[in-house]
């Protein structure tokens, strides 16, 4: 089946480096099949041997063996799915750590699928630990009963082999009729999804604006599609489930009959009649097993593809050499960037050096690629030619784990995490007090998060009740001292005083000089000119190119006496 037909990649590796796992598996099964056996010679023996000879110390023989042998195949049986639970979670951790990394990969791709990538990995996880993949350990062992039909008789054997081929059969057409629906129906159910999870997000938004009908009518658009494949697909199984079970009765009854007239013939003993139908019911019931959890089956399969296509396209990379931390020298060499995704070129060709210490501001009218020159500096967006170069090396290439410290970034749209304030300040890393209380006087916001209920421990984002909701000005200072803690040599801030009052602003620049009598190189997008004065060179881009770039004194002035004479500097509509 195609089931069986897995796509190579390293998901395919790490199963085939848990192949003597699944050989003693399979050893198991063997072993278990061959004890399910036992059943049938029970009732052989019992009719044609205690019946006829009356031997009651031969039935209490033959029952105490069948107590033994049962137990003995009940031990094995969860031996065996205790082993399959212990695979699932041993290759659950084994890819954590690289499935999460991909995931984030994606997401600075610009492609968002947290929630589909992570429900691939627990498809995966739980098909490996449930009784769909038993089936497919067990269907193997099935000419094991056939065997021991045709040793009863060669007709019964015969009509056992027909029996399965049918069923099998009927599995085969199941997958062809629902397969496809299933896999639809997935697709469908993640976009559902997207929907409305960007609802969710954006509800304040969709609530302010009366846009909760329009946005409920496009989810449920998606949403009827959704069940309607759905649907369509659970009638087709249940039709051909129905099918199978009747067929699978109708088989079993039918053999029974035949091994009655076998009997009437004298080609059969009435135990061998009875043993029949119960090892034919017993050979056919991993294939009705495995079309019963057929959705699981296919659900396991398609995740196992897009794992195996994502991990593929991000290779878990690490290099051999570890760079010292860096100084802060940042050259910017021929430079073009796109967003994540696309061909079409934001960032077109620019070339700057800076030297460390140095603070410089980024200033240019609406879509001029300011955000796109932060990204690309702190290396979240990878060039498509040109380079970002931190003190020789490239931005893009540098092991994230060893430059991560060294940079401090406060991006345009604010993000805190579920947790504390200290945590959130301390990156999530090792919490070092010292260092989460200097970055939080460093950024001025030590004595707002004292004034919290639980000061620095104060948690957020969470579903524990005292967890607060924070303003966007707040979110804004704690970001800040979450960008310079650790003391990073490369600061790059996006519009830093976006939600700032007058107190943050004032916080804000008491840090921008902290950071240029430490020699800290750092970048501001902004068009406020209370922090021009604070920089020693602005930068003006238009469309994506550099228009000019100069010490901050002499473009203020130009632009002043541009402005005198009715026009300004793109972007500097404020100075």
């Amino acid at each position: 089946m195609s089931l069986l037909r897995l796509p190579q990649g390293e998901l395919s590796d790490a199963l085939v480096a848990l192949r003597r796992v699944f050989t003693v598996i399979g050893g198991f099964s063997l072993a278990i099949n061959l004890l399910l056996l036992t059943p049938s010679l029970y009732m052989l023996q019992t009719y044609d041997r205690v019946l006829t000879s009356r031997n009651e110390g031969t039935l209490l023989v033959l029952t105490l063996l069948l107590f033994g042998l049962l137990a003995l195949e009940a031990s094995l049986e969860f031996i065996r799915s205790q082993v399959l639970a212990r695979v699932a979670a041993a290759l659950d951790l084994q890819l954590d750590g690289r499935v999460f990394d991909a995931m984030v990969n994606t997401a600075l791709r610009g492609q968002a699928r947290g929630a589909q990538i992570l429900g691939d990995l627990t498809h995966i996880r739980q098909f490996i630990a449930g009784k769909g993949l038993l089936a497919f350990f067990d269907i193997p062992w099935l000419p094991i009963y056939l065997l021991v039909v045709f040793l009863l008789n060669p007709w019964l054997g015969l009509f056992g082999l027909i029996s399965a081929i049918i069923l099998i059969g009927l599995a085969a057409y199941n997958e062809h009729a629902i397969g496809e629906l299933l896999v639809q129906s997935g697709k469908l159910a993640s976009l559902a999804s997207q929907a409305a999870d960007g609802s969710v997000r954006n509800a304040e938004l969709i609530d302010a604006l009366g846009m909760r009908g329009a946005m409920r009518r496009r989810w449920l658009s998606i949403q009827n599609e959704y069940l309607g494949a759905q649907g369509e697909a659970n009638e087709r199984g249940a039709r051909i489930g129905g099918i199978v079970r009747f067929a699978r009765t109708a088989l079993q009854s039918v053999i029974l009959g035949l091994g009655a007239y076998l009997v009437l013939q004298n080609q059969l003993t009435p135990g061998g009649m009875i043993a029949a139908s119960i090892l034919l019911g017993r050979a056919l019931a991993p294939v009705d097993l495995a079309i019963a959890h057929w959705r699981g089956v296919v659900a396991a399969r398609e995740a196992f593809a897009r794992l195996n296509e994502l991990l593929r396209a991000h290779p878990a990379t690490k290099s051999l050499v570890t760079l010292p931390r860096p100084d802060g020298r940042v050259q910017v060499e021929h430079l073009v960037v796109a967003a994540p995704g696309k061909r079409d070129p934001i960032l077109k060709g620019i070339s700057f050096e800076v030297n460390p210490g140095q603070a410089i501001a980024i200033i240019g009218p609406s879509a001029a690629g300011k955000s796109t020159l932060a990204r690309a500096l702190v290396g979240v967006w990878t060039p498509l030619s040109g380079s970002v170069r931190l003190d020789g090396a490239e931005v893009a290439t540098w092991e994230r784990e060893d430059l991560g410290p060294a940079l401090g970034y406060l991006p345009q749209d604010i993000e805190l995490f579920p947790g504390s304030i200290a945590e959130n300040i301390a990156r999530f890393g090792l919490l070092d007090s010292t260092q989460v209380v200097e970055a939080a006087r460093r950024a001025g916001v030590h004595e707002l998060i004292l004034h919290l209920p639980q000061g620095y421990e104060t948690r957020i984002g969470t579903s524990d009740p005292a967890s607060i909701v924070l303003s966007g000005g707040q979110r804004q200072r704690i970001a800040l001292a979450r960008a310079l803690y650790g003391d990073p040599v490369l600061v790059v801030l996006d519009e830093p005083n976006a939600n700032l009052d007058e107190a943050g602003d004032a916080a804000l620049i008491n840090a921008l000089r902290d950071l240029k009598a430490r020699k800290r190189t750092v970048f501001i997008v902004t068009h406020r000119a209370n922090l021009l004065t604070q920089t020693d060179a602005i930068l003006v881009l238009t469309d994506g190119r550099i228009q000019t770039i100069g010490p901050s004194a002499d473009i203020i002035q130009a632009s002043r006496r541009v402005a005198g004479l009715g026009e300004t500097i793109p972007g500097e509509t404020q100075l």
